[in-house]
Order: structure tokens, then C-alpha cells, then sequence
């Protein structure tokens, strides 16, 4: 990892967004031990840099879809802690009125066109995306974040397809952390590296160190130019891990311990405080009152969760159906 182009104010806000992310998923996996959440809790400790450095490179206005491990992309791009703890508790003052859970939450004011438990489905919304801003003449891009596995489904290959056939201003984003649920990426694919696929469709494909938060930036950045310059869509594998098991109580038995140990030696949230502190671009004081102003955040989220009430039995319904679809439409 280096910080060579990027001055002290960036670094150190690049690592106060991958710290933020870091202590609410851990604070997430704490609730979810104590059985103080519903349903299934998909955490991305050790990706948080590929969340930030994405983010950090697109405009206000672009839009993102993200995936079931989807907490990190939603902060990263200006979710606020607050609606997301309260989405987690089921609270009718999260993102989805608490109706959504971890898996689905969504603010189209922030470009966060959601996340959701379907392996890959963010590929296509992200293509529909991209071509409703190519048409309407706007200067937006799309960006689709996904994982190893989604890139062996149909919907990768549909939408990357479209996506350069239309030359759409789109990113495709895929964060391989080696395993789709329990299989090891090697298992079900032959390809070195998944950016390769992108030969295939007659589109740029770059592979980075999904840890190294500037890799990221960069990248990310002049994927963005390519596609608001009409260029069409890219292609980025961001090589990262995941620390924790595909689901928190997932005992990771498939995974080789040394390579559990390796990855977190890389850790992209320790190794970034590092470089900070050896390039003198912070000290330990400032970085730890970054550190207590997060887990303040954190806490202060979590109280706001509990204390806010769950959702109206009455309005179980709301927000399910809708006039304006295909069988409103008087042809």
C-alpha cells in the first residue's frame, strides 16, 4: 500500500470511513451473538477499503447497488449509521421502516438503489440504471458491486453484455474474497482472474488489491471518467477477504486456517493506520480520538435502534403493492 499522490486530508478520511465501517459491522456481529437481531447478519470485516475507495470516487449523484453483504457500500456512500442500526433492529425508523432487515436497505436521495439477498441482481438493476441516465441525457454513473460467485451467474453475463453493446456508464465492481458462501473460487473457475472476462466482451478489465484503499480510488476514478466520457463500462476485480464467515455463526470450517491468518495480517484498516503513522501524516492521538468519536457514533446508533418502536402491524401491507406497475397500466 502506498499514499504517494494523496495528501494527509485524504488519508486520514479514508480511513475514518473504513474505521466507521469496521466498528458497525463488529458492533452488528456483537447484537446479532446476543440475539438482539432478526434474521441473517452478513458482515464485510476485512473489505471495507474496496467500500470506501469505490465511494470515494464517485459524485453525490452517481449510484450504487450493492449486494447482501451490503453495510459498508451503503456508509461508505453516506448512509446514515442511525437508519441503518434501526433497519437492523427491525425499527420502524430504519431505511425500510423495518421492513427490509440487513439485506435491503435502499436511499435513492443518496444513490443507494439497495442491496439485496440475490446473488448478482444488482448487475442488471445497475444496467437499467445507467441506460435511464444515458437517456436522459445526464451526467451520472452507475456502479454495481458484487462478488466471485455472481460473476458465474447469468445476470453477469447478460449485463455485461448489454452494458458494452450500449456502451452504458456503468462500473462493474466485483469484490473477490475467494468464496461464494463455501466454495473457494479455484473450485468453480478456471480463469486466473476474473477481470480476464472482460476480453469478452470488448470492455476494459483491471485486477487490484481489493486492500489497498488508493488501488481502489484510482481505479474506480478512471473507470468513472471512461463512462461519463462516453467511453461505455469497465470491469474492476478487487482481489480482498473476508475475516468473518459468510454469515455470522458460519464456522468457517472450509476455510485454511493459515490463510485465515494471512489475510488478516493484511488487514486493509490496520495497514492504512500504519502507513498513516509512518508517513507522519497523523499521530496516535489524533487517530484515537477518530477512533472514540466512531465507537461514540456507534452507540449512540445502536440506543436510537432500541429505543425506536417496531413497525405498525397495521401497515404490513404498505409499501408492497403499488397503483403505478404493470397491472395499473390502462393499455
Amino acid at each position: 500500500m502506498k499514499t504517494g499522490g494523496y495528501d494527509r486530508e485524504t488519508a486520514v478520511k479514508f480511513y475514518r470511513e473504513m474505521l466507521r465501517i469496521r466498528l458497525f459491522e463488529m458492533k452488528a456481529a456483537e447484537l446479532f451473538s446476543r440475539a438482539l437481531l432478526a434474521g441473517n447478519i452478513h458482515t464485510c470485516v476485512g473489505q471495507e477499503a474496496v467500500a470506501v475507495g469505490a465511494c470515494q470516487a464517485l459524485r453525490p449523484g452517481d449510484y450504487i447497488t450493492a449486494t447482501h453483504r451490503g453495510h459498508g457500500h451503503c456508509l461508505a456512500k453516506g448512509g446514515d449509521s442511525r437508519k441503518m442500526m434501526a433497519e437492523l433492529f427491525g425499527k420502524s425508523a430504519g431505511y425500510c421502516r423495518g421492513k427490509g432487515g440487513s439485506m435491503h436497505i435502499a436511499d435513492v436521495s443518496l444513490g443507494i438503489l439497495g442491496a439485496n439477498g440475490i446473488v448478482g441482481a444488482g448487475l442488471p438493476i445497475a444496467a437499467g440504471s445507467a441506460l435511464a441516465s444515458k437517456i436522459m441525457g445526464k451526467d451520472e454513473v452507475t456502479l454495481a458491486f458484487f462478488g466471485d460467485g455472481a460473476s458465474n451467474t447469468g445476470n453477469f453475463h447478460e449485463s455485461l453484455n448489454m452494458a458494452s453493446a450500449w456502451n452504458l456508464p456503468v462500473i462493474y465492481l466485483c469484490e473477490n474474497n475467494r468464496y461464494g458462501v463455501s466454495v473457494c473460487i479455484e473450485r468453480v473457475t478456471r480463469v486466473s482472474n476474473l477481470a480476464e472476462r472482460a476480453k469478452a466482451y470488448g470492455i476494459p478489465g483491471v485486477t487490484i488489491d481489493g486492500n489497498d484503499v488508493f488501488a481502489v480510488h484510482e481505479a474506480v476514478a478512471e473507470a468513472a471518467r471512461r463512462a461519463r466520457g462516453g467511453e461505455g463500462p469497465t470491469l474492476i476485480e478487487a482481489v480482498t477477504y473476508r475475516h468473518r464467515g459468510h454469515y455470522e455463526g458460519d464456522p468457517q470450517v472450509y476455510k485454511p486456517k493459515e490463510e485465515i491468518q494471512e489475510w488478516k495480517e493484511r488487514d486493509p484498516v490496520a495497514g492504512l493506520k500504519r502507513k498513516i503513522l509512518e508517513e507522519g501524516l497523523a499521530g496516535d492521538e489524533e487517530l484515537g480520538a477518530i477512533e472514540n468519536e466512531l465507537r461514540l457514533e456507534i452507540e449512540e446508533a445502536v440506543e436510537f435502534a432500541m429505543d425506536s418502536p417496531y413497525p405498525d402491524a397495521a401497515q404490513v401491507t404498505a409499501d408492497v403493492y403499488s397503483k403505478d406497475n404493470e397491472w395499473g397500466v390502462a393499455r
